[in-house]
């Protein structure tokens, strides 16, 4: 069992590399969404993410309690690829459809940490391969707003702990992948 967590920008190309690195796994792959379709182009993304995947592969759409589609869907001859992170968190911060403030702290619902928690404790009981896309968003300025930089800082969270987790972290920059941990794949 290998877990790999692949970062990148937005359009870096970490999608089209994670599943490069299924399809050349020769595992049977279970596709796990995260994606919501909360207005016409994200779900012409939706659209066109679903169309550009071998039709072999199952797709499991979770918004939001992903250890346990992990866990579900994990087999030792199985490759679970989970895209992504980012969209994931955004629905856990949603899921309550409560206002935050534009100035402040910000309050996130229970429900974020205790999923947050159960996707660090499904990736050492997951009995198959796991690959997960993450957006590295930290990188850029500050974001404007309080929900904004709490967005950012909690990806930045996530995506450290599950790189500590994980066996193997990649790097996608222009469509390239720099191994930050792990062996080169």
């Amino acid at each position: 069992m290998t877990t790999t967590l692949i970062l990148g920008g937005a359009r870096s190309g970490k999608s089209a590399y994670a599943e490069k690195l299924a399809l050349e796994s020769g595992k049977e792959v279970v596709y796990i969404a995260t994606a919501r379709a909360g207005d016409g182009e994200m779900a012409v993304r939706i659209k066109t993410h679903r169309s550009s995947r071998p039709g072999s592969w199952t797709t499991i759409e979770e918004p939001l309690l992903l250890g346990d589609a992990i866990l579900r869907c994990s087999e030792p001859d199985t490759l679970v690829l989970v895209d992504c992170l980012t969209l994931w968190l955004s629905n856990l911060i949603f899921s309550a459809d409560q206002d935050f403030p534009e100035v402040g702290v910000i309050n996130l619902p229970d429900i974020f940490y205790e999923q947050c928690d159960a996707l660090l404790a499904a990736l050492p009981q997951a009995p198959g391969d796991v690959i997960m896309v993450s957006n590295e968003v930290g990188m850029g300025i500050v974001p404007y707003g309080a929900l904004s930089r709490c967005f950012t800082d909690e990806a930045g969270r996530l995506n450290q702990a599950v790189a500590k987790a994980c066996e193997r972290a990649l790097f996608i920059v222009a469509g390239m992948p720099l191994t930050i941990k792990g062996q080169a794949c």
